[in-house]
Protein backbone atom coordinates (compact mmCIF):
# COMPACT_ATOMS: atom_id res chain seq x y z
CA UNK A 1 0.00 0.00 0.00
CA UNK A 2 1.54 3.30 -1.14
CA UNK A 3 -1.24 5.86 -0.62
CA UNK A 4 -2.83 7.19 2.56
CA UNK A 5 -6.42 6.24 3.29
CA UNK A 6 -8.96 8.75 4.59
CA UNK A 7 -10.87 6.13 6.60
CA UNK A 8 -10.30 2.80 8.29
CA UNK A 9 -11.00 -0.27 6.18
CA UNK A 10 -11.57 -3.88 7.29
CA UNK A 11 -7.83 -4.65 7.29
CA UNK A 12 -6.99 -1.70 9.53
CA UNK A 13 -9.80 -2.47 11.97
CA UNK A 14 -8.85 -6.15 12.19
CA UNK A 15 -5.19 -5.31 12.88
CA UNK A 16 -6.21 -2.74 15.49
CA UNK A 17 -8.41 -5.19 17.38
CA UNK A 18 -5.59 -7.77 17.46
CA UNK A 19 -3.08 -5.17 18.70
CA UNK A 20 -5.46 -3.87 21.36
CA UNK A 21 -6.14 -7.41 22.53
CA UNK A 22 -2.43 -7.96 23.12
CA UNK A 23 -1.83 -4.53 24.64
CA UNK A 24 -4.62 -5.24 27.12
CA UNK A 25 -2.56 -8.16 28.43
CA UNK A 26 0.80 -6.43 28.21
CA UNK A 27 0.57 -4.18 31.29
CA UNK A 28 -0.44 -7.19 33.40
CA UNK A 29 2.65 -9.07 32.18
CA UNK A 30 4.94 -6.13 32.93
CA UNK A 31 3.60 -5.69 36.46
CA UNK A 32 3.70 -9.43 37.19
CA UNK A 33 7.36 -9.53 36.12
CA UNK A 34 8.46 -6.65 38.38
CA UNK A 35 8.87 -9.10 41.25
CA UNK A 36 11.72 -10.80 39.34
CA UNK A 37 13.14 -8.08 37.07
CA UNK A 38 13.36 -4.37 38.01
CA UNK A 39 11.50 -1.94 35.71
CA UNK A 40 14.25 -0.20 33.72
CA UNK A 41 16.19 -3.44 33.25
CA UNK A 42 13.03 -5.19 32.08
CA UNK A 43 12.35 -2.41 29.56
CA UNK A 44 16.00 -2.34 28.44
CA UNK A 45 16.05 -6.06 27.66
CA UNK A 46 12.73 -5.78 25.87
CA UNK A 47 13.76 -2.96 23.54
CA UNK A 48 17.28 -4.27 22.95
CA UNK A 49 15.72 -7.52 21.77
CA UNK A 50 13.20 -5.66 19.62
CA UNK A 51 15.99 -3.62 18.02
CA UNK A 52 17.85 -6.79 17.02
CA UNK A 53 14.68 -8.43 15.68
CA UNK A 54 13.77 -5.34 13.69
CA UNK A 55 17.28 -5.07 12.22
CA UNK A 56 17.14 -8.73 11.13
CA UNK A 57 13.65 -8.19 9.65
CA UNK A 58 14.92 -5.23 7.64
CA UNK A 59 17.97 -7.15 6.43
CA UNK A 60 15.76 -10.00 5.19
CA UNK A 61 13.34 -7.61 3.48
CA UNK A 62 16.06 -5.24 2.19
CA UNK A 63 14.55 -2.26 4.00
CA UNK A 64 17.00 0.64 4.23
CA UNK A 65 17.45 1.97 7.76
CA UNK A 66 20.49 4.23 7.54
CA UNK A 67 20.03 6.17 4.30
CA UNK A 68 20.01 9.98 4.52
CA UNK A 69 16.40 11.11 4.05
CA UNK A 70 16.12 14.15 6.31
CA UNK A 71 14.32 12.27 9.08
CA UNK A 72 17.16 12.02 11.61
CA UNK A 73 16.19 14.96 13.83
CA UNK A 74 12.50 14.06 13.95
CA UNK A 75 13.37 10.38 14.39
CA UNK A 76 15.58 11.02 17.40
CA UNK A 77 12.87 13.25 18.90
CA UNK A 78 10.24 10.53 18.38
CA UNK A 79 12.65 8.01 19.92
CA UNK A 80 13.24 10.21 22.97
CA UNK A 81 9.49 10.70 23.49
CA UNK A 82 8.81 6.97 23.02
CA UNK A 83 11.55 6.05 25.49
CA UNK A 84 10.26 8.56 28.04
CA UNK A 85 6.76 7.11 27.69
CA UNK A 86 7.96 3.67 28.67
CA UNK A 87 10.06 5.00 31.52
CA UNK A 88 6.81 6.46 32.91
CA UNK A 89 4.91 3.19 32.31
CA UNK A 90 7.45 0.87 33.93
CA UNK A 91 8.04 3.18 36.90
CA UNK A 92 4.31 3.85 37.28
CA UNK A 93 3.49 0.17 37.55
CA UNK A 94 5.50 0.06 40.79
CA UNK A 95 3.03 2.42 42.45
CA UNK A 96 -0.39 1.78 40.90
CA UNK A 97 -2.42 -1.10 39.55
CA UNK A 98 -2.27 -2.17 35.91
CA UNK A 99 -5.94 -1.21 35.50
CA UNK A 100 -5.44 2.31 36.82
CA UNK A 101 -2.30 2.80 34.76
CA UNK A 102 -4.01 1.56 31.60
CA UNK A 103 -6.94 3.95 32.10
CA UNK A 104 -4.70 7.02 32.44
CA UNK A 105 -2.31 5.89 29.68
CA UNK A 106 -5.17 5.63 27.23
CA UNK A 107 -6.02 9.27 27.60
CA UNK A 108 -3.61 9.57 24.65
CA UNK A 109 -6.35 9.69 21.94
CA UNK A 110 -7.69 12.90 23.46
CA UNK A 111 -4.26 14.54 23.32
CA UNK A 112 -3.80 13.34 19.73
CA UNK A 113 -7.22 14.69 18.71
CA UNK A 114 -6.40 18.01 20.36
CA UNK A 115 -2.81 18.49 19.16
CA UNK A 116 -2.47 16.79 15.78
CA UNK A 117 -4.97 18.96 13.85
CA UNK A 118 -2.80 21.97 14.76
CA UNK A 119 -0.09 20.46 12.53
CA UNK A 120 -2.07 18.26 10.10
CA UNK A 121 -5.38 19.80 9.01
CA UNK A 122 -6.63 16.54 7.48
CA UNK A 123 -6.73 15.03 10.99
CA UNK A 124 -9.35 17.48 12.27
CA UNK A 125 -12.38 15.82 13.88
CA UNK A 126 -15.96 16.93 13.46
CA UNK A 127 -18.40 17.37 16.35
CA UNK A 128 -19.85 13.86 16.03
CA UNK A 129 -16.35 12.37 16.15
CA UNK A 130 -15.50 14.33 19.28
CA UNK A 131 -18.71 12.92 20.72
CA UNK A 132 -17.48 9.43 19.82
CA UNK A 133 -14.20 10.01 21.67
CA UNK A 134 -16.12 11.19 24.70
CA UNK A 135 -18.47 8.19 24.67
CA UNK A 136 -15.56 5.75 24.34
CA UNK A 137 -13.54 7.31 27.17
CA UNK A 138 -16.56 7.56 29.46
CA UNK A 139 -17.31 3.90 28.77
CA UNK A 140 -13.81 2.91 29.84
CA UNK A 141 -14.39 4.84 33.06
CA UNK A 142 -17.60 2.89 33.66
CA UNK A 143 -15.77 -0.41 33.15
CA UNK A 144 -13.04 0.47 35.63
CA UNK A 145 -15.26 2.20 38.19
CA UNK A 146 -15.40 -0.72 40.60
CA UNK A 147 -11.69 -1.36 40.28
CA UNK A 148 -10.84 2.29 40.92
CA UNK A 149 -13.08 2.38 43.99
CA UNK A 150 -11.49 -0.70 45.52
CA UNK A 151 -7.90 -0.05 44.44
CA UNK A 152 -5.54 0.17 47.40
CA UNK A 153 -2.65 2.58 47.66
CA UNK A 154 0.78 1.04 47.90
CA UNK A 155 2.53 0.71 51.23
CA UNK A 156 4.24 4.08 50.78
CA UNK A 157 1.07 5.93 49.81
CA UNK A 158 2.36 6.74 46.33
CA UNK A 159 -0.48 5.52 44.13
CA UNK A 160 -0.95 9.16 43.06
CA UNK A 161 2.59 9.08 41.64
CA UNK A 162 1.78 6.00 39.56
CA UNK A 163 -1.35 7.71 38.24
CA UNK A 164 0.61 10.86 37.37
CA UNK A 165 3.29 8.83 35.57
CA UNK A 166 0.59 7.00 33.61
CA UNK A 167 -1.03 10.29 32.56
CA UNK A 168 2.39 11.59 31.55
CA UNK A 169 2.95 8.45 29.50
CA UNK A 170 -0.32 9.11 27.66
CA UNK A 171 0.79 12.65 26.80
CA UNK A 172 4.19 11.39 25.61
CA UNK A 173 2.51 8.73 23.43
CA UNK A 174 0.35 11.44 21.85
CA UNK A 175 3.36 13.69 21.24
CA UNK A 176 5.18 10.79 19.58
CA UNK A 177 2.22 10.34 17.23
CA UNK A 178 2.21 14.07 16.44
CA UNK A 179 5.93 13.99 15.56
CA UNK A 180 5.48 10.92 13.37
CA UNK A 181 2.55 12.38 11.45
CA UNK A 182 3.68 16.01 11.10
CA UNK A 183 7.38 15.70 10.16
CA UNK A 184 9.56 13.88 7.66
CA UNK A 185 8.89 10.77 9.72
CA UNK A 186 5.56 10.52 7.88
CA UNK A 187 7.43 9.66 4.68
CA UNK A 188 9.75 6.92 5.95
CA UNK A 189 8.95 3.21 6.13
CA UNK A 190 7.14 1.74 9.12
CA UNK A 191 10.30 -0.21 9.94
CA UNK A 192 12.43 2.92 10.10
CA UNK A 193 9.80 4.71 12.20
CA UNK A 194 9.97 1.93 14.76
CA UNK A 195 13.76 1.56 14.56
CA UNK A 196 14.26 5.13 15.72
CA UNK A 197 12.06 4.47 18.73
CA UNK A 198 13.26 1.06 19.88
CA UNK A 199 16.87 1.95 19.01
CA UNK A 200 16.91 5.06 21.19
CA UNK A 201 15.21 3.11 23.99
CA UNK A 202 17.75 0.28 23.74
CA UNK A 203 20.57 2.80 24.19
CA UNK A 204 19.05 4.92 26.96
CA UNK A 205 17.27 2.43 29.20
CA UNK A 206 20.32 0.36 30.30
CA UNK A 207 22.01 3.62 31.33
CA UNK A 208 18.94 4.62 33.35
CA UNK A 209 18.87 1.21 35.00
CA UNK A 210 22.53 1.63 36.00
CA UNK A 211 22.02 5.21 37.24
CA UNK A 212 19.07 4.04 39.34
CA UNK A 213 21.27 1.32 40.89
CA UNK A 214 18.84 -1.42 39.94
CA UNK A 215 19.81 -4.96 40.87
CA UNK A 216 20.67 -7.03 37.79
CA UNK A 217 19.84 -10.66 38.65
CA UNK A 218 22.33 -13.25 37.44
CA UNK A 219 19.46 -15.47 36.28
CA UNK A 220 15.72 -15.19 35.68
CA UNK A 221 12.94 -17.66 36.32
CA UNK A 222 10.91 -19.30 33.58
CA UNK A 223 8.00 -16.89 33.99
CA UNK A 224 10.25 -13.82 33.81
CA UNK A 225 11.97 -15.02 30.62
CA UNK A 226 8.64 -15.98 29.06
CA UNK A 227 7.08 -12.64 29.95
CA UNK A 228 10.01 -10.63 28.57
CA UNK A 229 10.08 -12.77 25.42
CA UNK A 230 6.38 -12.13 24.80
CA UNK A 231 6.79 -8.42 25.53
CA UNK A 232 9.73 -8.28 23.11
CA UNK A 233 8.49 -10.33 20.17
CA UNK A 234 4.76 -9.64 20.28
CA UNK A 235 4.86 -6.21 21.88
CA UNK A 236 7.93 -4.13 21.09
CA UNK A 237 8.50 -5.77 17.68
CA UNK A 238 5.37 -7.18 16.00
CA UNK A 239 2.50 -5.10 17.41
CA UNK A 240 4.44 -1.81 17.32
CA UNK A 241 5.58 -2.49 13.77
CA UNK A 242 1.94 -2.98 12.78
CA UNK A 243 1.04 0.25 14.63
CA UNK A 244 3.77 2.20 12.75
CA UNK A 245 2.48 0.79 9.46
CA UNK A 246 -1.05 1.86 10.34
CA UNK A 247 0.13 5.38 11.24
CA UNK A 248 1.91 5.49 7.89
CA UNK A 249 -1.27 4.75 5.93
CA UNK A 250 -4.36 5.76 7.97
CA UNK A 251 -5.60 8.86 9.88
CA UNK A 252 -4.01 8.87 13.33
CA UNK A 253 -7.03 10.41 15.08
CA UNK A 254 -9.27 7.58 13.89
CA UNK A 255 -6.69 4.93 14.71
CA UNK A 256 -6.40 6.27 18.23
CA UNK A 257 -10.14 5.88 18.83
CA UNK A 258 -9.64 2.12 18.63
CA UNK A 259 -7.08 2.04 21.45
CA UNK A 260 -9.96 2.58 23.89
CA UNK A 261 -10.55 -1.14 23.41
CA UNK A 262 -7.30 -1.88 25.23
CA UNK A 263 -8.45 -1.06 28.81
CA UNK A 264 -11.57 -3.14 28.18
CA UNK A 265 -9.44 -6.07 27.03
CA UNK A 266 -7.20 -5.56 30.07
CA UNK A 267 -10.20 -5.80 32.38
CA UNK A 268 -11.44 -8.89 30.51
CA UNK A 269 -8.01 -10.50 30.82
CA UNK A 270 -8.20 -9.85 34.56
CA UNK A 271 -11.55 -11.60 34.69
CA UNK A 272 -10.27 -14.65 32.81
CA UNK A 273 -6.81 -14.83 34.41
CA UNK A 274 -7.50 -13.58 37.92
CA UNK A 275 -11.13 -14.62 38.26
CA UNK A 276 -12.44 -11.06 38.57
CA UNK A 277 -16.21 -10.81 37.97
CA UNK A 278 -17.67 -9.75 34.61
CA UNK A 279 -20.18 -7.08 35.61
CA UNK A 280 -23.01 -5.26 33.91
CA UNK A 281 -20.71 -2.23 33.86
CA UNK A 282 -18.19 -4.13 31.76
CA UNK A 283 -20.84 -5.16 29.26
CA UNK A 284 -22.14 -1.59 29.07
CA UNK A 285 -18.60 -0.34 28.55
CA UNK A 286 -17.99 -2.73 25.67
CA UNK A 287 -21.13 -1.42 23.98
CA UNK A 288 -20.12 2.18 24.68
CA UNK A 289 -16.64 1.78 23.26
CA UNK A 290 -18.07 0.14 20.15
CA UNK A 291 -20.48 3.06 19.71
CA UNK A 292 -17.68 5.59 20.22
CA UNK A 293 -15.50 3.93 17.59
CA UNK A 294 -18.39 3.94 15.11
CA UNK A 295 -18.95 7.67 15.69
CA UNK A 296 -15.28 8.58 15.36
CA UNK A 297 -14.95 6.66 12.11
CA UNK A 298 -18.04 8.07 10.43
CA UNK A 299 -17.10 9.54 7.07
CA UNK A 300 -18.15 13.01 6.15
CA UNK A 301 -21.41 13.26 4.24
CA UNK A 302 -21.04 14.06 0.54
Amino acid sequence: MKTRRTHLDALAMSLLVICCLFWGLQQVLVKATLADVPPMLQAAIRFAGATVLLWLWCRLRHVALFEADGSLGAGLLAGALFCSEFVCIYLGLQYTSASRLTLFLYSAPFWVALLLPLRVKAERLRAVQWLGLGVAFASVGVALKDGLQTAHADSHGLSWLGDALALGAGVLWALTTVVIRSTRMATVSAEKMLFYQVGVSACVLPCLSWLMHESWPSSFGVFAWTSIAVQTVMGAFASYLVWMWLLRHYPATRLNAFVFLTPIFALTAGALWLGEPVTLGLLMALAGVALGIVLVNRTAQA
